[in-house]
């Protein structure tokens, strides 16, 4: 199955978190064909707010190193906005079932600490993707506006699956935005909200052995009139 076969449904229904790449790099001219392609996501007044910082070979390498560093030594962490929200109720059991799913195909117990610790230093070492994406914004710009950007890396990872390329949106990639904003030369008026890891997926990766579902529609959904 090429790009141009896969449907709407089949890339929903494909795509899913990778925690484990290869390390071939992916050509340039289908990297510009992912992107020509979520370039086209709908936003207010069709500002275009997103801002796509894309690394790869020595510049990945750099970021990469800089944010291990950090977050091994315990180093503060310095988002541009608000760290994750505490998960209560059926969001926090959502939460938990998937942590289960994925620590338990990684082979780390509830009581391995050291386990843990890795799995977490995992994320800034992008599992070992040779391409990550820093998705940003104006900083003036709120929530109405993130909403167009959210559908962006909706489209994003969708293309990308298309593509046949794995992603792993990963909020961990705010934690150090002025290393990404000096590495990339970005004006500081630009903040970072997340970052998508990706490149070809590793399969023999235990983590990539995870599947989670979805709730019913009526945990969501409601249907008047």
């Amino acid at each position: 199955m090429t790009a141009a076969d896969m449907s709407l449904e089949q890339a929903l229904h494909t795509r899913r978190s990778v925690r484990g790449f290869l390390d071939t790099p992916v050509p340039r001219e289908t990297l510009d064909a992912v992107f020509a392609l979520a370039q086209l996501t709908p936003s207010n007044c069709n500002i275009q707010p997103w801002r796509a910082l894309v690394a790869s070979g020595s510049v990945r390498d750099t970021l990469r190193a800089r944010m291990v560093e950090k977050a091994g030594n315990g180093i503060m962490i310095n988002p541009d906005f608000e760290a994750m929200p505490t998960f209560e109720g059926e969001y926090r059991r959502r939460q938990v079932d998937c942590a289960v799913e994925l620590y338990s195909n990684m082979g780390i117990a509830r009581d391995d600490k050291a386990g843990r610790t890795r799995a977490v230093l995992r994320n800034f070492e992008l599992f070992d993707a040779p391409h990550v994406v820093f998705i940003g914004m104006d900083r003036r710009f709120g929530v109405t506006v993130a909403l167009d950007v959210g559908m962006y890396i909706q489209s994003l990872m969708l293309a990308m699956t298309a593509f046949g390329i794995g992603s792993c949106a990963q909020g961990s990639m705010r934690y150090y935005p002025d290393d990404v904003r000096e590495v990339f030369d970005e004006p500081d008026s630009t903040a970072i909200l997340c970052g998508i890891s990706f490149g070809y997926e590793d399969v023999a990766v235990p983590a990539n052995r995870t599947r989670v579902g979805r709730d019913p529609l009526a945990a969501s959904v409601v249907f008047s009139g």
